[in-house]
């Protein structure tokens, strides 16, 4: 099952809805790249599935799906596009994180059906205190889904209890209170719509504010949020689950679109008049697969983890923290080695824009170059604490 909510959709529904919707994601692939946006078609079709509910709770008409099912079902969308699949992925993430806020703020967002929240973990702003609240100046890039969103998640720095030293501190602003830059001008990912928000003086009240240190642990301020098993996690443990699918659906997607051209193909200038008959073809897919499904099996490891944690309430300690890092570290070097291995045996005819591995190619090296995916720095901070040193980050 999906969770414990009776009448939510099982797990292999959505996965299967999602899995429905790969044809509307390619054929409208082309578009979101040129368009650097969601076809709306594609976000409205999102929300007719369930797609958006999975990680909301049941009191506001949401699936409380676990980890494992929003897993699956990134990898089906996109297997029909990356772009869309990283949205959704991003949108799950601050999604949670709303569960970390009062009740009534709760109420407040979630009065938006199939409300979308896009979000950072970068406190790239200033927030002074003022009566009930902070002003907050500044900016966030890489807003991924931030066109189609209702709400942003916004770090700022802001005085400390103690009154010395500035900490983080975590709000959410409607969307529609923030200036949107059009600056997402990139090689990768350009459906992603990641583009920058700015505040200006904007007034966020208190009770749509709580401290970095309190969502990093999943300490939410909403008792009826306490006993959710989505919600007895770690911030990074959820992130990390919620950024494999992506990631391993995009390879997957690369596998298909090589198979696909295949039977068409020979290779030039020998005497191969099909490259499937070739040795070298067999040897490149069956290694680019063996790298998907070793990349998959990481992906697993981290929702395990995370959905056991959910449901038996049990304390994360320091190292599994620090392996779900390393573990989405390793799923980004094996999806990108599989995607490349595949995009270099796909022959000359690949650089033309009409052929998806291409896209599929950049797409990956986008995703691969998030502070969250980035392999080298996962590894180091898992070698950190496996020698015994404190980790040198908050995000663990």
């Amino acid at each position: 099952m999906t969770s414990s909510i009776t009448n939510a959709p099982t797990r292999e529904e959505l996965v299967n809805r999602a899995a429905g919707l790969v044809p509307l994601l390619r054929k409208h692939g082309a578009w979101t790249e040129a368009n650097r946006r969601i076809h709306d078609e594609v976000v409205e079709a999102l929300a007719d599935a369930g797609l958006l509910r999975l990680r909301v709770p049941a009191r506001f008409g949401g699936y409380e799906a676990d980890t494992q099912t929003l897993h699956e079902v990134l990898v089906q969308l996109a297997r029909g596009d990356a772009s869309v699949a990283w949205v959704v992925s991003v949108w799950a993430i601050p999604g949670w994180m709303v569960g970390m806020f009062p009740e009534e703020t709760q109420k407040e967002v979630y009065s938006t059906p199939d409300v979308r929240v896009c979000g950072t973990l970068s406190p790239s702003a200033m927030g002074t205190p003022t009566d009930g609240g902070l002003i907050v100046n500044g900016k966030w890039g890489f807003i991924s889904g931030s066109l189609h969103s209702h709400w942003q998640e916004i770090i700022v720095m802001a005085p400390s209890p103690d009154g010395v030293n500035p900490w983080p501190v975590v709000g959410l602003v409607p969307i529609s209170q923030l200036e949107l830059i059009d600056d997402w001008h990139t090689s990768g990912l350009q459906g992603s719509g990641s583009i920058t928000t700015v505040a200006k003086d904007l007034f966020v009240p208190a009770e749509r504010l709580v401290p970095l240190p309190f969502v990093l642990a999943g300490q939410s301020q909403s008792p009826l949020n306490a006993e959710l098993p989505m919600y007895r996690n770690t911030l990074l443990g959820v992130a990390n689950a919620a950024t494999g699918g992506a990631l391993v659906g995009t390879a997957m997607a690369a596998k298909e679109n090589f198979l696909e051209r295949l039977p068409s193909r020979k290779i030039t200038y020998t005497n191969y008049e099909h490259a499937a008959d070739a040795p070298v073809t067999h040897m490149q897919v069956a290694e680019a697969a063996m790298k998907i499904d070793e990349a998959d099996w990481h992906a697993q490891r981290i929702t395990k983890t995370v959905d056991g944690k959910g449901l038996t309430g049990e304390p994360w300690t320091l190292e599994e923290r620090a392996r779900t890092r390393a573990d989405i570290g390793s799923i980004t070097k094996l999806s990108r080695e599989a995607v490349d291995m595949l995009a270099n045996a796909s022959g000359g005819g690949s650089i033309y824009t009409d052929v998806p591995i291409q896209r599929i190619q950049r797409d990956m090296l986008a995703m691969s170059k998030h502070a969250i995916t980035v392999p080298e720095t996962n590894f180091e901070l898992y070698g950190r604490i496996l020698v015994g040193l404190e980790p040198n980050t908050p995000y663990i």
